[in-house]
């Protein structure tokens, strides 16, 4: 029987300073976007709104790829609280009342009827973009000096995108290298995820 590692089905060889890098060795860094309540709005605004979107679109000369995560809310924190409160009651109808409202809440979550959306931008990119070519086995070396060179652009394309969405009234920030593998432990891990649960981060990795 042989045996095969998780990390050979990854498409990313590693991440570090807020940077995926690809097996390929292509780079991917990762915009948080705050949402928008468009459907508030006036039409006026929504038209603005929807050319100045167009408009954003239009302006990129890279493509990019839009992550939406859909989750239950996690409410452990404030689960444990109306428990720990239901615990000290000594009114027996106030005890009562607080045990009831702790089920409900709890019902609430477990059948996920209270659900919160994160959106996340990837942007990529390659070597070639550099005006780099590839060798023969397809796969240019990235050294160090030529990794920082391409993040240097990377993170300007990044940048790019933030002033773009700024104008929609959208608010988006990098991830770091924690959060982005918070992030995908995430994806495979939603259950204990929504519980509250991370992994605990090597130090040497969250300074990067």
């Amino acid at each position: 029987m042989v045996r095969t590692s998780t990390q050979q089905f990854l498409e990313f060889d590693q991440i570090r300073e807020g940077v995926i890098i690809l097996k390929n060795k292509g780079l991917r860094g990762i915009l948080m976007a705050s949402s928008l309540n468009f459907a508030l709005l006036p039409q006026e605004e929504q038209d603005a709104i929807t050319y100045l979107y167009q408009d954003f679109l239009n302006s990129l000369d890279f493509p990019i790829q839009i992550y939406i995560q859909s989750r239950k809310l996690n409410l452990t924190g404030y689960l444990d609280q109306i428990k720990a409160l239901a615990e000290k009651q000594t009114n027996e109808l106030l005890k009562a009342q607080t045990v009831g409202y702790y089920k409900f809440i709890k019902q609430l979550v477990t059948e996920g009827t209270i659900m919160t959306k994160s959106f996340y931008i990837v942007i990529p990119f390659t070597l070639a973009d550099m005006g780099l070519k590839a060798g023969r086995k397809g796969i240019i070396n990235l050294t160090e000096s030529l990794f920082q060179k391409a993040k240097t652009q990377l993170f300007q394309r990044m940048e790019f995108v933030a002033l773009g969405l700024k104008r929609l009234g959208i608010r988006a920030i990098p991830l770091t290298t924690a959060e982005i593998i918070e992030l995908f432990w995430a994806m495979h891990h939603p259950q204990e995820m929504e519980v509250g649960y991370f992994p605990e981060i090597p130090p040497e990795l969250t300074s990067r």
